[in-house]
């Protein structure tokens, strides 16, 4: 497996648009790393046959946006190799208050590993922003990082944002595989119009978001002002963890309706407000309401009272979070020992490697030193799980009941 190596190489980066592209100096010429085609032997060409009846449906892509600040280098690498696949696309975002060395460091060490070379599918921002949690820069953030991976790629179906403090509890082949029976145009996200406290703490007050305006990180202020909600449209919250289709990012983007041009004016100057606008979009939108699942497949390993020292995980705890059904856990702190034991119970990874798939065909503890066809799948006991959970959402009594319902 490769140890993760934050000390630059002698190389050069050269930022094109958003993100790096790595080459190496010669002869006082740039000559690529790396060629501009992924690997064959990871993608290869397959003859068409108007005949043959496939066993079983194509694996999905999914587009991961995976973002941290200052000091999250190595908590961004570890979870780029937990949820690696080659058929995935992932762009890694460092924001503002990390130093530019440590932007410049990532993004060679992404170069150093062999399988991210051969795939050409990890890719680092270079132009970075702020994105405050309590604040409306966090949208921002996500969607120019999902701008970003539409032009970069495709081909993926999902949209997924992860954090530091992310962690998956299934490999990526369950994943894929449970993903590729489902209809490519389902929303996971957690919602509901119940507002309640939210009413008066996050949804009437004013701000302004400093990480939409300034280079160096403020404070976010609060008005004095508060104003009414909104009659024109009907507010919806959730968490900030969504799992979107390309169909509505590329909606949410593009603007080829008003809806989401008028929701981002609106959630600009609201605090936490990233974990309304999606929610808010998809039930007052009569294209994708009906697109929606009422859950977004993450799990809540730790509350965030414990904000120092995370107390240990109990046994049962650990049982409870992995029979959950969730694809991924959150509130994880840096090298939470919780982490070593997912890796080894359940992704079955080696310290410092990729998760091990269908796509590997290496041996002993170098297993995807190798590779083969990317299609190929190979979901364990964590697809069963998933299978469960989402069959249980998609029942008759539990799937419309819960979609965008007006309480």
């Amino acid at each position: 497996m490769h140890n993760i190596n934050l000390q630059t190489p002698p190389l050069y980066l050269q930022r094109h648009r958003d993100n790096y592209r790595l080459k190496r100096q010669h002869q006082n010429h740039s000559l690529p790393l790396i060629s501009n085609r992924p690997d064959p032997a990871l993608f290869p060409n397959r003859p068409i046959s108007k005949t043959e009846i496939p066993s079983a449906p194509s694996p999905p892509s999914i587009a991961y946006f995976i973002s941290g600040s200052a000091g999250d280098s190595a908590r961004i690498l570890r979870l780029l190799f937990v949820t690696y696949h080659p058929r995935n696309h992932y762009l890694l975002h460092l924001d503002l208050s990390a130093t530019q060395t440590e932007r410049d460091r990532l993004a060679v060490t992404i170069q150093t590993v062999p399988v991210f070379r051969a795939a050409r599918n990890v890719d680092v921002i270079g132009k970075s922003d702020y994105a405050y949690p309590r604040g409306p820069s966090s949208i921002s953030s996500t969607l120019h990082g999902a701008s970003i991976l539409l032009r970069l790629a495709s081909n993926w179906n999902w949209f997924i944002s992860l954090n530091a403090g992310d962690y998956p509890l299934a490999t990526q082949d369950d994943l894929l595989h449970i993903l590729s029976y489902l209809p490519k145009d389902l929303n996971f996200v957690n919602h509901t119009s119940y507002i309640g406290w939210k009413e008066s703490k996050r949804l009437k007050p004013i701000i302004v978001d400093t990480g939409l305006y300034l280079l160096e990180k403020e404070e976010i202020f609060y008005a004095t002002q508060k104003r009414e909600l909104p009659n024109a449209f009907r507010l919806f919250t959730g968490s900030s963890f969504t799992m979107l289709t390309r169909n509505f990012v590329e909606f949410c983007i593009v603007g080829t309706d008003n809806l989401p041009r008028t929701l981002l004016m609106y959630f600009a100057n609201m605090p936490y407000s990233f974990t309304n606008y999606f929610p808010t979009i998809l039930c007052n939108s009569d294209q994708f309401k009906n697109t929606v699942i009422n859950h977004d497949l993450q799990y809540v390993a730790f509350n965030k009272t414990f904000s120092k020292k995370l107390p240990p995980m109990k046994p049962e705890e650990f049982d409870a979070m992995v029979q959950s059904g969730a694809a991924f856990a959150t509130q994880f702190q840096f090298n939470s020992p919780v982490l070593d034991r997912i890796d080894q119970e359940i992704l079955k990874r080696s310290p410092g490697g990729v998760v091990p798939g269908g796509w590997c065909l290496g041996e002993g503890n170098d297993t995807c030193s190798v590779w083969g066809d990317a299609d190929i799948l190979r979901p364990g006991p964590g697809a069963r799980r998933l299978e469960k959970r989402i069959v249980e959402l998609l029942s008759d009594d539990g799937y419309r009941s819960k979609q965008c319902v007006d309480e």
